[in-house]
């Protein structure tokens, strides 16, 4: 790779990572970050390029987010029943106590249902 390209892709790369600053962790519209690029330098075509990548970049980690949320909530929520009808079923038989893992049960649902969400 010529050094040409590789101060091409260093500059490409500052103003992603630039706009990704600005829309993730100063949480900026996609409007406003454009806006930013654009007084920058940048040109309206690139800057709208720029966002857009972006963008799809952060729907598809939330999508991702998500997954494993739903994922774990429902292990957790799984579990928790499994725990309780095993315990329930022993003691029904048998005789004695029985644990009713309402806690994982909960979390599993919160969980679970903080991933649907977030898939949306």
């Amino acid at each position: 790779m010529s050094d040409q390209n590789k101060e091409q892709e260093e500059a490409v790369n500052q103003i992603y990572e630039f706009a990704a600053d600005l829309m993730v962790k100063k949480g900026m519209s996609s409007v406003e970050t454009k806006k930013a690029l654009i007084t920058q330098g940048l040109d309206n075509e690139s800057a709208t390029i720029v966002v857009d990548n972006l963008e799809q970049q952060i729907r598809r980690a939330k999508k991702g987010r998500g997954s494993k949320d739903m994922l774990f909530g429902a292990l957790w929520l799984f579990g928790g029943i499994i725990v309780t009808t095993v315990t329930y079923s022993s003691a029904s038989s048998g005789g004695g106590r029985y644990v009713v893992a309402y806690g994982a049960i909960i979390f599993g649902a919160i969980q679970f249902i903080r991933g649907i969400a977030r898939s949306l």
